[in-house]
């Protein structure tokens, strides 16, 4: 095939949102281009211009979100020549949310990226926008993201009855279901109530009839209430200490007027969980934000332990120790949100942190000094954590029991003795690891969920790595023993599987897992290498679905390890002749999100699985150990830095 100029196409308009719409929006449902309309009207409340968000799931499969805020701009786009309200629905990177600095019409919003409704209306068959400004009801439609119904007055109203309706229906093609996910939805309403006091949100189901209201009138404190355990079982639940403090016009730390956070957060013994928001956005990964609210806490409450000599002696406080039993609730307001991706799921702003942990300090100082009674039971916690945590990080042996180890709990063994058959599969995150429990062959496969990261074990002495309850864990399960390279063949007679299975996710987090799994094999457990014990999962990142064509060809389902494969797929179907329009993508963001069936099929049926064996090379032992201490050592900072800068133009990472 020739390369030439004309070999270049250039993607104009929407057209990068329909070619790609993984990289804009989530794929497995609408619901996040129907976030986006939410996120606007929330704006808007924000900026206190609208008291009422309503959301209407309509019985053709079509949304509606309606706010009587001021109505976005009519009148013509000075540098575009069209109205601006078609400007902000077809243009990418257009929108009210980036002339902040200089007294644009949003001081806060939920993001720069300036792409929300324009991608909601790229991805919808038809889009209808309706506004009330300034006395008058404008009102547009589109199709696929071009204009059909152009802009035109459709009647008259009071001055003060200003705001959008925009209704949209989402196109199927471009989602693994057509419709919202009615649950997620109603979770991401109401915490835009509890997160703008006053503020009336509903959804109306036409189908069903159904209407849900919120309204809090106490905002965070209501909302972290009704997630706290009474008591009992939980042990100790402390009183809820809200707050909020934003920067003033003479903020001497540098942050912006009006930048800062709201937060609710409560001590129970039971365990801590969280929820953060940046402009009312959901970021259910966390980032930036959060760290500050950890370090904030921890500075505060470690502070409080000090001036009342609390601390026992030779313990050591941690971050995690004071961190482990808060529950909160934080909504932080940064001027100019950074987000890692463009569905805003994780804050990487590297000021937030400082914002965030210099608002919450004081006040959590005063708070605690005037609760001492309280402060003092919330630092025994977390003393008592540190202990915990410093005694696990000495010197264990295996537990036993009658001569023989005790299998993990957590652990999901196999039927069958014959070691030569029986596999282990190591699997990230208990939402996996449940998919691969009722997808597995009970007879020889076995599942051991692993609960985040594994312990660095580079440079941990042998006799203390059982400190670590993951490490320990899966020792016990493996029936092993930690040994050098040049252990007999006897180190490995107690060993219960023959295949050592490492299933994680295809992306950064999932490799650093497997990097991590390897490192402790490499160090601790040599011959298991060796031996040719250990395999790599290979799960697909996409799937490429193709619609039935009549009685003769069924509902077909491809899978496709990366991005390369799944190119040739696509280019494969092409040729047989198969219509774009029956052929639809999905891309899968973990192995939590594949169904039992899906996982098994994939990654765990042994005739269609993939899976790649590690293999020691005994000649380049010593290349592989410098490379191990290269990356993985505690003193190699510098050279890591060196090499990456050198080697990370190769890197394919799936960030």
């Amino acid at each position: 095939m020739a390369y030439s100029e004309s070999s270049i196409r250039v993607l104009k308009g929407l057209e990068p949102v329909k070619e790609r719409p993984g990289m804009y929006t989530r794929t497995d449902s609408p619901t996040h281009i129907i976030q986006e309309a939410i996120d606007n009207a929330a704006d808007e409340a924000l900026g206190g211009y609208a008291q009422k968000i309503a959301v209407i799931l309509h019985k053709d499969g079509s949304v509606s979100v309606e706010d009587d805020g001021r109505g976005i701009p009519v009148g013509m786009h000075p540098a575009e020549g069209v109205p601006t309200v078609e400007v902000v629905f077809t243009r990418l990177h257009a929108g009210g949310k980036f002339d902040k600095k200089s007294g644009g019409a949003y001081s806060f919003s939920g993001g720069l990226h300036g792409v929300g409704v324009s991608v909601t209306n790229a991805l919808s068959t038809r889009l209808e926008v309706v506004v009330k400004r300034e006395g008058r009801i404008h009102r547009m439609a589109f199709a696929g993201g071009d204009v059909v119904e152009p802009l035109a007055e459709a009647g008259t109203v009071g001055q003060r009855n200003t705001g959008t309706l925009v209704r949209a229906w989402p196109d199927p093609k471009y989602f693994d279901t057509p419709r919202v996910k009615r649950g997620e939805l109603e979770r991401l309403l109401r915490a835009k109530a509890v997160l703008l006091p006053g503020v009336k949100v509903t959804l109306a189901d036409e189908e069903s009839g159904e209407e849900k209201t919120w309204h809090y009138a106490d905002g965070l404190v209501s909302y972290l209430t009704e997630t706290l355990p009474e008591g009992g079982e939980a042990g100790y639940v402390s009183p809820i200490f809200a707050a909020e403090r934003y920067a003033g016009t003479a903020d001497a730390s540098g942050f912006a007027e009006g930048e800062g956070a709201a937060w609710a957060m409560a001590w129970c013994e039971a365990g801590g969980a969280g929820e953060s928001y940046v402009n009312l956005i959901p970021t259910p990964l966390g980032g930036t934000h959060d760290a500050g609210l950890r370090a904030g806490v921890f500075e505060s409450v470690k502070e409080f332990v000090s001036h009342h000599g609390l601390l026992p002696g030779k313990v050591n406080l941690q971050a995690e120790d004071v961190w482990r039993s808060v529950r909160f609730v934080l909504s932080a307001r940064i001027l100019d949100p950074q987000f890692q991706g463009q569905t805003k799921e994780r804050l990487s702003s590297r000021d937030a942190l400082r914002l965030v942990s210099s608002r919450v300090k004081d006040p959590l100082d005063a708070w605690l000094n005037g609760h001492v009674e309280e402060a003092k039971k919330i630092a025994d916690l977390a003393i008592k954590a540190a202990i915990s945590r410093q005694k696990a990080g000495k010197v264990v042996e295996k537990k036993k029991q009658s001569g023989a180890a005790v299998l993990p709990g957590k652990l999901t063994d196999c039927e069958s003795e014959d070691i030569t058959r029986n596999e282990l599969f190591l699997v990230e995150g208990d939402s996996a690891g449940g998919s691969a429990k009722q997808g597995r062959y009970r007879e020889f496969q076995a599942i051991l969920p692993l609960r985040g990261k594994v312990l660095n074990t580079w440079e941990v002495e042998r006799g203390e790595i059982f400190g670590n309850a993951e490490v320990h864990d899966m020792a016990v399960a493996l029936g092993l023993d930690p040994h050098g390279p040049d252990a007999p063949d006897e180190v490995l007679s107690n060993l219960r599987y023959g295949k050592v299975i490492i299933m994680a996710d295809a992306d950064v987090d999932g490799s650093h897992i497997q990097t991590l799994l390897l490192t402790l094999f490499f160090r601790h457990f040599p011959r298991l290498i060796d031996s040719g014990h250990v395999y790599i999962a290979q799960p697909p990142l996409f799937a490429v679905k193709v619609a039935a064509q009549g009685k003769g060809r069924p509902e077909r389902r491809f899978y496709a390890l990366d991005e390369s494969e799944k190119d040739q797929i696509l280019e494969r179907l092409a040729e047989d002749g198969v219509r774009p329009d029956n052929i639809h993508t999905g891309r899968f963001k973990g192995l939590g999100e594949m169904n039992p069936e899906q996982l098994k099929e994939t990654t765990m049926h042994p005739d269609t699985r993939r899976l790649l064996p590690v293999v020691l090379d005994r000649e380049a032992l010593e290349e592989a150990r410098r490379m191990f201490t290269l990356l993985m050592g505690k003193g190699e900072a510098s050279s890591r830095r060196a090499w990456m800068e050198l080697k990370g133009n190769l890197v394919e990472a799936d960030i």
